[in-house]
């Protein structure tokens, strides 16, 4: 009962909080869209598709960071699919454009996902954002990690991000759930600025 109310609390928090951010940070919206149309031109914003609650997918927002077939050019080239699909991430993704690198060094690129929260598919706070394909590597925590909404900053994010291996990331994920409190989401939201500003295990 205590966890369920504090779940309720935890929404609002999400609504009021994303609704005030999306006001305040208008500005800098604007003029990073700017700079996407400017330099990389269109599409401004890129929808990946992820897993939400109860298995439901949905697109997350972020500006894009990368060329326009970077799928494509993904699912060309076997090497570079393969190295991908240890981390789910390239350190030296040769996809990124040079905007992109900077907007990902300071998850400038994360904050068009204010309006995922703000629907209530994401909160302020949660696990990794991840895709269906990366479910697998849940497993046998998949189900675990389906119940509870994918999170804008997280427990992984504050505690070293692409600097601990997958097997790891997992492992934060599951012991945020276990262990969530209200408490903990305020001590992560409370670091994340700093890691934020040095680009604490970014790329």
């Amino acid at each position: 009962m205590q966890r369920k109310y504090g779940m309720a609390i935890k929404r609002v928090i999400d609504a009021f909080g994303s609704a005030a951010l999306l006001v305040l940070l208008s500005p800098v919206f604007l003029a990073l869209a700017c700079l996407v149309r400017c330099i990389d031109g269109t599409p401004i914003l890129y929808r990946r598709r992820v897993a939400g609650t109860s298995r439901e997918l949905f697109d997350a927002y972020k500006f894009r960071t990368m060329i326009r077939d970077a799928d494509a050019m993904l699912t060309a080239d076997a090497a570079l699919r393969e190295a991908f699909t240890r981390q789910y991430k390239l350190r030296s993704d040769p996809r990124v454009t040079r905007l992109g690198a900077w907007l990902r060094k300071y998850s400038l690129d994360e904050l068009p996902q204010l309006m995922n929260v703000l629907k209530g598919q994401m909160s302020l706070v949660g696990p990794r954002m991840i895709t269906p394909e990366e479910l697998q590597k849940y497993a046998p925590y998949d189900g675990l990690l389906l119940t509870v909404k994918p999170g804008l900053t997280g427990y992984w994010q504050v505690r070293g991000r692409q600097k601990v291996s997958y097997a790891e990331r997992v492992e934060m994920d599951i012991y945020y759930i276990t262990n969530w409190n209200l408490f903990l989401d305020a001590k992560i939201l409370l670091l994340t600025p700093a890691k934020v500003i040095r680009s604490d295990g970014a790329y």
